[in-house]
This record gives C-alpha cells, structure tokens and sequence, in this order.
C-alpha cells in the first residue's frame, strides 16, 4: 500500500522532455494486475484524448495457432499524449500519477507505478524491422531482409525476403527446419529431378505464408513451385517475394486450399500444425506421385505420435526426422 502524500513529479524536464518537432508523443504505461485494468484505463483515458490500449499476457494454444489471454499475469496498460506542448505534457503525467498513487493507496490489487518514453511515429512504422537481422540457415541458407546488406559467400543461396504481415521469416523454428530439410533435400538431389518440364522437381507449398519455403526450393533446383495458402495477404507477400528473388516465371501463387488441382507433385512442403496434418493426411498424400516426397513441420514434440499414426495411415514411409527445442519437422515418401 501506498502512503504519505501523493507525488508532485512535475513531469519530464527541460533536459530529458520530448521533441517539440511533429510526430512526437509521449508513451504513458502502467503494469497492473487484470481485475485494475478498467480503473487504470479510465485515470490514463483522462489525460490522453485518443484513448487507451490495453495488452493482456497470453499463451499460445492450439499447437500455436491461436493466443488465449492468461489473468493470472500482469496487463500493460497504455495511452499516448502529443508531445508538442511541454507543459501540457507535464500535466498530464503529474494528473495521472496522481490518480494513480489514490488509487495505489486502496491497495485492492497490484498496480505498478507509471512509466514515460517518447515514441516517435517513424519508429511504429519501422521499429519492427528491427527483429529481423541476416540469418544463416543449414550449410548455404541465407536469409536476407530487403533492409539489409550482405557478403555472400560462394556457397551461399541468398533468399531476400520481406515478410510484410505474413507468417514466415525463418525465425521461427518450423521454418528453419523446413528450410534446413528443403537443403537437404537439393544435396539428396530431389529437387534437380522430377517431372516438371525442364526435367526437375515440380514441388507444392501448402501454407505458403511468405514464399520462404518456395523460394528456397525454387533457387535449390526446382523446376516449377505452386504455393497455396487461405490468406489473402499471405498470397500477394508470397508473389511480392518472388519478384525479389527473380522467380516470378516458375513460382505461382494463388489463394485456396487441398486439392489443388495441379498435382500430381514430387516435392510437398507442409508447414502448418498438427491438427491440420492430420486432418490433411489424404489429400496431402493425395498429391504426391510416385515416389514423392513430403516434408511436413510445425508439429510439437508431444503431437509427433499422433501426426505420424495419421501419415503412415495413408501411406508414407519415414525418411528423416529433425527436431529443434520443441518442434519437429518430418519427411516421408510416398509408396511406388
């Protein structure tokens, strides 16, 4: 609980305050727990005109695929105020830490005390850029984001990659696993020989997200790449990125799901969850000719059994399998 008086911290000074230039606000944030979310919102709603935001902690559920809010861990309450008025500034964070501390002084549940920065609008556009840095994958693998630079190597297989808002980065590490099994399967060879027209590998991407996985296949010896997905967006970033990498004329995207009527492929990457491999075991295997070769991952270790039970039902023989922390990617072929 709090005591004594409330505080009479005048704001930001001279020295530390924001800019007065356009596109500046000042961050006002406060951790609490989730039953003060409401108080909490309504003192910085007060003091910042434009609303408030609020950041519940969540776990990831669903084999990944959906967040479920967790209450039993802090909430980050935020509001943002223009910071071209200094003294407007400081007035509203001294309004607010106030209400605050009355608040605080109850001590019903935890509230934490309030934290300032300055945002400048340039960095919402750009600060997630920030994540994404040059990464080497398996032996000759590099993904490189369109914002930044890199030395190759002799060795290397450069994919220039801007994600925009599809999944598929190779930071997480169902794609790197997918990518370091799309890598071996070029040094197998299979992906220099198939059936496409030029004689290699005609190869399928179920879930394309960004193109990663197409684009790394097409630039390791395959002939022809189809990359579906159910998003929209998911579609135009997939053909964007072949444009940068100079695949446009053998990779094709296009929006929809199994089947894909294009079949039959030697080549099917599947990184998607395990519910949906097991749910897509047949027409996945549906796809492949004879002889074909699946590469499926986004599977957590304590769903492999159940994923592979469902891929053998239809099937698939195992040739490999690679796992890194939690997750498994697994390749199997189809019986000739």
């Amino acid at each position: 609980m709090a005591d004594g008086a409330p505080p009479t911290d005048e704001g930001p000074s001279a020295d530390d305050g924001p800019s007065a230039e356009g596109g500046a606000w000042l961050e006002l944030s406060v951790t609490v727990d989730s039953e003060a979310v409401e108080a909490v919102s309504e003192i910085l709603g007060r003091v910042a005109p434009g609303g408030t935001s609020v950041e519940p902690a969540f776990a990831l559920v669903d084999d990944g695929l959906r967040a479920a809010i967790d209450a039993s861990r802090p909430t980050v309450v935020r509001a943002y105020v223009p910071a071209l008025d200094r003294e407007a500034v400081r007035a509203a964070v001294a309004d607010a830490r106030a209400a605050l501390w009355h608040l605080q002084a109850f001590g019903l549940r935890p509230i934490g005390e309030l934290q300032t920065r300055v945002v400048h609008e340039a960095d919402w556009a750009e600060a997630w850029k920030a994540h994404f840095r040059v990464l080497r994958v398996g032996r000759r693998i590099v993904i490189r984001p369109t914002w930044r630079r890199h030395r190759s190597e002799p060795e290397d297989v450069v994919l220039a990659l801007d994600p925009g808002m599809a999944f598929g980065t190779g930071l997480h590490p169902t794609t790197r696993l997918c990518l370091a099994g799309v890598e071996r399967l070029a040094d197998a060879g299979r992906l220099a020989r198939g059936s496409a027209r030029d004689g290699a590998a005609r190869v399928l991407d179920v879930g394309c997200g960004s193109g990663i996985l197409s684009i790394a296949a097409g630039k390791l010896g395959a002939g022809e790449v189809v990359g579906i997905d159910t998003d929209l967006i998911a579609v135009e970033a997939s053909i964007a990125n072949a444009r940068r990498n100079h695949l446009a004329r053998r990779l094709r995207f296009r929006r929809g799901s199994l089947p894909s009527g294009r079949g039959p492929f030697d080549v099917v990457l599947a990184n998607l969850i395990a519910s949906l491999l097991v749910t897509l075991a047949r027409p996945i295997r549906d796809e492949l000719g004879p002889g074909g070769v699946l590469l499926a991952s986004g599977i957590f270790v304590d769903r492999e059994a159940e994923v592979t039970a469902a891929l053998e039902g239809v099937g698939l023989t195992f040739l490999d399998r690679a796992i890194e922390g939690d997750w498994v990617a697994l390749t199997a072929t189809a019986r000739e």
